[in-house]
Protein backbone atom coordinates (compact mmCIF):
# COMPACT_ATOMS: atom_id res chain seq x y z
CA UNK A 1 0.00 0.00 0.00
CA UNK A 2 1.50 3.39 -0.92
CA UNK A 3 2.53 5.71 1.82
CA UNK A 4 0.34 8.72 1.22
CA UNK A 5 -0.21 12.16 2.62
CA UNK A 6 -3.33 14.25 2.24
CA UNK A 7 -3.33 18.05 2.08
CA UNK A 8 -5.57 20.81 0.93
CA UNK A 9 -5.16 21.88 -2.68
CA UNK A 10 -3.94 25.42 -1.99
CA UNK A 11 -4.67 26.88 -5.42
CA UNK A 12 -2.19 24.55 -7.07
CA UNK A 13 -3.27 22.69 -10.17
CA UNK A 14 -2.14 19.06 -9.87
CA UNK A 15 -1.50 18.96 -13.62
CA UNK A 16 1.13 21.68 -13.40
CA UNK A 17 4.37 21.71 -11.53
CA UNK A 18 7.91 20.64 -12.25
CA UNK A 19 8.16 18.59 -15.42
CA UNK A 20 9.78 15.19 -15.03
CA UNK A 21 13.04 14.52 -16.85
CA UNK A 22 11.24 11.96 -19.00
CA UNK A 23 7.57 11.22 -19.66
CA UNK A 24 5.70 9.40 -16.89
CA UNK A 25 5.01 5.75 -17.80
CA UNK A 26 1.51 4.29 -17.29
CA UNK A 27 0.48 0.66 -17.64
CA UNK A 28 -3.11 -0.47 -18.03
CA UNK A 29 -3.74 -3.84 -16.39
CA UNK A 30 -6.63 -5.85 -17.87
CA UNK A 31 -9.45 -5.78 -15.29
CA UNK A 32 -7.08 -4.22 -12.80
CA UNK A 33 -5.50 -0.96 -11.68
CA UNK A 34 -3.57 1.68 -13.56
CA UNK A 35 0.13 1.29 -12.78
CA UNK A 36 2.03 4.58 -12.72
CA UNK A 37 5.75 5.14 -12.26
CA UNK A 38 6.04 7.21 -9.09
CA UNK A 39 6.27 9.43 -7.26
CA UNK A 40 2.78 10.71 -8.07
CA UNK A 41 0.16 13.14 -6.84
CA UNK A 42 -3.54 12.46 -7.49
CA UNK A 43 -6.08 15.29 -7.40
CA UNK A 44 -9.38 14.00 -5.98
CA UNK A 45 -12.90 15.22 -6.80
CA UNK A 46 -13.13 17.21 -3.56
CA UNK A 47 -9.97 19.19 -4.36
CA UNK A 48 -7.59 17.38 -2.04
CA UNK A 49 -4.33 15.99 -3.33
CA UNK A 50 -2.91 12.67 -2.19
CA UNK A 51 0.69 11.75 -2.87
CA UNK A 52 2.75 8.61 -3.01
CA UNK A 53 6.53 8.43 -3.19
CA UNK A 54 6.66 4.76 -4.21
CA UNK A 55 8.49 3.83 -7.41
CA UNK A 56 5.32 2.23 -8.85
CA UNK A 57 1.81 3.13 -7.75
CA UNK A 58 -1.40 1.17 -8.45
CA UNK A 59 -4.29 3.60 -8.97
CA UNK A 60 -7.76 2.09 -8.51
CA UNK A 61 -10.04 2.23 -11.56
CA UNK A 62 -13.01 0.23 -10.23
CA UNK A 63 -13.59 2.53 -7.20
CA UNK A 64 -14.13 -0.48 -4.91
CA UNK A 65 -10.90 0.08 -3.01
CA UNK A 66 -11.11 0.95 0.68
CA UNK A 67 -7.89 2.91 0.20
CA UNK A 68 -9.08 4.86 -2.87
CA UNK A 69 -7.42 6.24 -4.98
CA UNK A 70 -4.86 3.49 -4.32
CA UNK A 71 -5.70 -0.06 -5.39
CA UNK A 72 -6.17 -2.66 -2.64
CA UNK A 73 -7.03 -5.49 -5.11
CA UNK A 74 -10.78 -5.23 -4.43
CA UNK A 75 -11.30 -5.59 -8.20
CA UNK A 76 -10.35 -9.28 -7.92
CA UNK A 77 -13.71 -10.07 -6.32
CA UNK A 78 -15.55 -8.54 -9.24
CA UNK A 79 -17.06 -10.88 -11.80
CA UNK A 80 -15.94 -10.21 -15.32
CA UNK A 81 -18.68 -9.69 -17.87
CA UNK A 82 -18.05 -10.93 -21.37
CA UNK A 83 -18.14 -8.50 -24.23
CA UNK A 84 -21.44 -8.65 -26.09
CA UNK A 85 -19.64 -9.49 -29.35
CA UNK A 86 -17.98 -12.52 -27.72
CA UNK A 87 -21.34 -13.95 -26.64
CA UNK A 88 -22.99 -13.55 -30.05
CA UNK A 89 -20.07 -15.18 -31.86
CA UNK A 90 -20.15 -18.23 -29.58
CA UNK A 91 -23.84 -19.08 -29.81
CA UNK A 92 -26.48 -18.84 -32.46
CA UNK A 93 -29.81 -17.05 -31.87
CA UNK A 94 -32.16 -19.35 -29.99
CA UNK A 95 -29.29 -21.60 -28.89
CA UNK A 96 -29.49 -22.01 -25.12
CA UNK A 97 -26.26 -23.90 -24.63
CA UNK A 98 -23.75 -22.13 -22.38
CA UNK A 99 -20.82 -20.40 -24.09
CA UNK A 100 -17.64 -22.43 -24.52
CA UNK A 101 -14.84 -21.94 -22.03
CA UNK A 102 -11.74 -20.24 -23.36
CA UNK A 103 -8.82 -22.62 -24.03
Amino acid sequence: MPRSTERENAGRDAATGPRPERPRRLALEPNGPLLVEGPVEVALDDGTVVASDRFTVAVCLCRRSRTYPWCDTSHRGRTRRKDRRDRTEESEPGDRTPPRAAP
